[in-house]
């Protein structure tokens, strides 16, 4: 019978923590995003009417 590769094994469990953490930053970066750009469409210009994109 064949013995584990304990180190393979290793590796692709850190591979995989890794990508979850970069796909769970860029779900927090695009979430942070979407609110600074709806308030900044949503300012009155400078001769108080509102700005339309």
């Amino acid at each position: 019978m064949a013995k584990p590769n304990f180190q393979f094994e290793k590796r692709q469990k850190e591979l995989e923590k890794k990508k979850k953490k970069e796909e769970k930053k860029q779900r927090k970066l695009e979430k942070n995003e979407l609110p600074a750009t709806e308030t900044v469409a949503q300012l009155p210009a400078e001769d108080g009417t509102a700005v339309t994109e």
